[in-house]
């Protein structure tokens, strides 16, 4: 069975408000609150009714029409990020600055329009900023653009449109033995980074510096570059950045070119894609209709490929987000 297609009856573990309950009591316990007891009775409802109220926009973008899936695909992740932000932010929401959607976007020249081109603008305050510091432990500022096409990027399945349309080889395929921590890059690698083996010795030391590497050996140019890893740690879906995760396949890659966006947790570059198109499809009606319907623009296979995407894997990353953290919390 495929993990993506379980994920709405996995989640029917947190209908319960006696369960509900207890796990955020033991989360708020684990941040040492004097206050679990009453914080995880006032939040649990909250918490029970973002994910039902979560399901259902996605239960209705599955079959709604494609102009209007990026409002309710939006909509859906922001009810599962509220539901996910209980468990580590007891007081959410404790202002309504945090109630805003943190980003922005830019105003368009209708007649020379690009979507890659186009950007979005992180705000000072928002759910974006909020979620991504209190979840991810990641902090944006203020005044921070990503623009669609980098985005695009970032997600691992969307890479074989890059590949078909601009021949752009973004990652190679990374084999990972979770059972003795090892990950084994593709010694090829080292063309793409135009680095020996050695140099990317160091460089991959000061990369993936959130992880705890043991060993690195070269088994030749052929071959591979083995990795491994302090025995608890491990790549997980969630947090395996600069390393991809495909939910599809359950394989990870390791990108050719190491820029920024690959430092950044995946559900950010979902986040902001569903917001711009969110927008644009309430308020740029012309353009999105005539993308639809004219399939004049390179940008609407990347679009309903993302859309088609997004639809399955946000639900399932945020839901590994609540699960892995349910049973880590079981035994305490």
């Amino acid at each position: 069975m495929n993990d993506y297609i379980d994920i709405w009856r996995r989640l029917t573990l947190f209908h319960s408000t006696n369960v509900a309950q207890k796990f955020l009591y033991h989360c708020y316990i684990k941040q040492e609150r004097q206050d679990a007891a009453k914080k995880s009775y006032a939040n649990c409802y909250p918490f029970i009714y973002y994910l039902e109220h979560g399901q259902n926009f996605y239960s209705t973008a599955k079959h709604a029409p494609l102009s209007i899936k990026p409002v309710l695909l939006f909509y859906g992740m922001v009810q599962l990020l509220k539901a996910c932000l209980l468990t580590v932010d007891a007081e959410y929401p404790e202002s309504t600055s945090v109630l805003a959607h943190g980003v922005s976007t830019r105003k368009r020249k209708k007649q020379s329009y690009e979507f890659f081109e186009d950007e979005v603008k992180v705000q000072k305050h928002g759910l974006f900023t909020h979620f991504s510091e209190k979840m991810f432990h990641v902090k944006h500022l203020a005044g921070e653009k990503f623009k669609m096409r980098i985005l695009l990027q970032r997600i691992y399945e969307i890479h074989e449109l890059f590949s078909f349309y601009y021949k752009e080889n973004l990652a190679l395929d990374v084999m990972y033995d979770h059972l003795n921590q090892k990950i084994m890059i593709p010694g090829k690698i080292l063309d793409h980074y135009h680095m020996t083996f050695n140099r990317f010795k160091d460089f991959i030391i000061k990369e993936l510096d959130s992880f705890n590497i043991t060993s690195i050996k070269d088994e030749g140019p052929s071959s591979y570059i083995c990795l491994t890893l302090e025995h608890k740690q491990k790549l997980t879906p969630l947090s395996c950045e600069p390393f991809l995760y495909g939910m599809y396949d359950k394989t990870y890659r390791f990108p050719t070119n190491m820029t920024n966006i690959f430092k950044t947790p995946e559900i950010t570059a979902h986040y902001l894609l569903l917001y711009n198109l969110s927008m644009i499809c309430r308020y740029e009606t012309e353009w999105w209709n005539e993308l639809l319907h004219s399939y004049s623009s390179d940008a609407y296979p990347f679009i309903i490929k993302f859309l088609s995407v997004t639809a399955d894997k946000v639900p399932f990353l945020l839901h590994y987000f609540l699960l892995d953290k349910f049973e880590s919390l079981k035994s305490i």
